[in-house]
């Protein structure tokens, strides 16, 4: 639960967490991440998004002095004045995720399949077309065969008659977690990741290098993706207004809704206090 005083260190998602609906960040939230930097308080970025959206990322999350991205694969710290040094990079194998695919459409049948596995600035994703896939600007088509020739940051897969959280499950049911990590972060799709990489392992490599105990970390967020990291924060867990009904479950506290600034909202408050 809550802890009295000020936490060490404060992580937080972004898309459905900090981000606004249209795909903003208002000059009040980062404002407020301004004063929390000030107050000796590191922020972290803690997201999804993969290495060829870290331009995009620093915009949405300026005051950052680590990002976590690729769901905890790549770690970044952003402090050095010489510019940003990468503390982690981890890949899935090609020939693992070709087997967790074959497994995964024996069990559920044909999944639409994409990979990401360059981290050049907007690179795009390869695979399957598919149209409930919110960006398809940085989207290429390509065969299956061609995907799961490279080891990947990770890949995404979409099974048509399966809710995501379904197909989530026995997706798990299925890939034992030393092979690879699952979860989904709200697009329809879940994500498959190297064994070992969410996001309590990227904050994870942030607080040993800053010192800090999970036990003084507060952490923000809306999707699956974020439980582990809601697991692993001991100061609070705070789940915004719009979240996923697991992770409101999780939380310790409820703030308002990404699009009403909640995270902001909370922390201006525990500055004001």
């Amino acid at each position: 639960m809550t802890r009295p005083g000020l936490p060490k260190m404060i992580a937080t998602d972004l898309d459905g967490t900090l981000v606004r609906s249209d795909d903003t960040v208002s000059a009040y939230t980062h404002g407020v991440l301004d004063r929390v930097r000030a107050a000796g308080i590191p922020v972290i970025g803690a997201t999804g998004r993969g290495p060829r959206l870290v331009e995009l990322t620093r915009n949405d999350i300026r005051a950052a002095d680590y990002l976590v991205m690729a769901g905890g694969g790549r770690v970044v710290d952003q402090t050095d004045p010489a510019g940003p040094v990468v503390l982690r990079d981890e890949r899935l194998s090609a020939k693992v995720l070709a087997k967790v695919i074959a497994d995964l459409e024996a069990a559920v049948g044909p999944l639409t399949v994409m990979v990401e596995a360059l981290d050049d600035p907007d690179a795009p994703l390869w695979g399957d077309y598919h149209p409930s896939w919110p960006y398809q600007d940085r989207f290429e088509a390509r065969v299956r065969a061609e995907c799961l020739n490279h080891d990947v940051i990770k890949a995404f897969a979409h099974a048509q008659d399966h809710h995501v959280d379904d197909l989530l499950a026995v997706a798990r049911s299925i890939v034992p977690a030393e092979v690879a990590e699952l979860t989904q972060a709200g697009l329809g799709f879940i994500e498959i990741c190297p064994p070992g990489v969410d996001k309590s392992t990227g904050l994870t490599v942030v607080a040993e290098a800053l010192g800090v105990d999970p036990a003084d970390v507060l952490v923000f967020g809306d999707m699956p993706n974020d439980l582990p990291m809601f697991e692993w924060a001991g100061w609070a867990r705070v789940a915004v207004a719009n979240a996923h009904p697991a992770v409101r479950a999780a939380a310790d506290e409820v703030t308002l809704r990404n699009d009403d600034d909640g995270v902001a909202v909370y922390l201006d408050r525990l500055l004001s206090g």
